[in-house]
């Protein structure tokens, strides 16, 4: 797996408010949504693209589109729900699928709930959205599942990484063809004994919706 740490003063300026326990969910929100625009761009570089024929008031030239089959951004539900406006704004032609997967919080086991994805996922490039990566075992999982439907190629969009989390992924991955990325903003110190990042953020999904 290739971990890329999105390093820029923008970037590292926005977390540091969402870190904030002082910040509320309004601005939570619009936060998240103007970070994962940044990683967005960062995460497309490798986007697929042919080339496409126009002309200008000037003259004809060769420029370049999204291929097709289009992207697919999938959020796991429910805080990768926080990140979707801001992927979509960078891939306004791409499709949405849902996956719905939770913790368990004594074996820190993810197991999946609900899904709205399609059948077949071949030749598909997807982009996982998912704001923390804490133990690993969520992000795992839902590489494995879009791999099974045929994706070709992954990418994970995170706000956060944890060192344990990647480490987990990038075992959990190792035998799978399809390349894998994982697109972040920070790598933090290390989770505590609950399985939170530290110094991480707390839980995104609560500061992003409250708590239900």
């Amino acid at each position: 797996m290739r971990v890329h740490v999105a390093d820029h003063p923008l970037i590292n300026h926005k977390l540091t408010y969402l870190r904030d326990k002082r910040t509320d969910t309004p601005t939570f929100r619009r936060l998240t949504d103007e970070l994962v625009t940044l990683l967005a761009y960062e995460a497309t570089r490798d986007v697929r693209v042919t080339p496409f024929d126009i002309e200008t008031p000037v003259a004809p030239t060769t420029g370049i589109h999204l291929s097709t089959p289009k992207p697919l951004v999938v959020p796991i539900l429910r805080a990768g729900l926080g990140m979707l406006d801001g992927m979509m704004r960078m891939l306004p032609t791409a499709e949405v699928g849902f996956l719905g997967m939770v913790r368990n919080e004594e074996t820190l086991e993810a197991h999946t709930y609900a899904n709205r994805l399609p059948d077949d996922l071949d030749k598909r490039q997807c982009y996982l959205l998912d704001p923390m990566l804490a133990t690993g075992g969520t992000l795992a999982a839902a590489i494995h599942y879009l791999v099974d439907l045929g994706a070709d190629h992954i990418t994970a969009i995170t706000l956060l990484s944890a060192p344990e989390g990647i480490e987990r992924v990038e075992q959990d991955v190792a035998d799978i063809d399809p390349p894998v990325t994982l697109v972040t903003g920070a790598i933090d110190e290390k989770l505590n004994e609950h399985g939170y990042i530290v110094p991480g953020l707390g839980d995104a999904g609560d500061r992003l919706y409250g708590v239900v």
